[in-house]
């Protein structure tokens, strides 16, 4: 079993920047990938960025491409996200996943295992 806590959310004004953590507790020996989502009012959970085991590999929706950055400390069990140039359409409830394994995936049902979100809120 993984346990994810987030933090690092809260209200930012447009144009800001914001980083995310997510650490990981209890069988953290396994090699997994980690993936951060989120899930907009009335909308379908997205995909925003993932990155492997080693921090070696990474990907991001086209959606924060370009603004966003993923990092992990494996030594703390912990991945960051940041992200700037925020945009009203940012706002959310974003959420870390886990998954065992080694490769990248986008997909929400590739992760056994959530946090319980933090908000994101960005004022126009």
């Amino acid at each position: 079993q993984v346990q994810l806590v987030e933090s690092g959310g809260g209200l930012v004004q447009a144009g800001g920047s914001l980083t995310l953590s997510c650490t990981a507790s209890g069988r953290t020996t396994i090699g997994y990938t980690m993936g951060w989502f989120r899930q907009a009012a009335g909308k379908e959970r997205e995909f925003v960025a993932s990155i492997t085991w080693t921090g070696g590999s990474s990907d991001f929706a086209d959606s924060v491409k370009g603004r966003s950055a993923i990092s992990r400390d494996s030594g703390q069990n912990t991945v960051y996200l940041q992200m700037n140039s925020l945009e009203p359409e940012d706002t959310a409830v974003y959420y870390c996943a886990a998954r065992i394994g080694y490769a990248l995936q986008r997909a929400s049902g590739a992760y056994g295992y959530w946090g319980q979100g933090t908000q994101v809120t960005v004022s126009s």
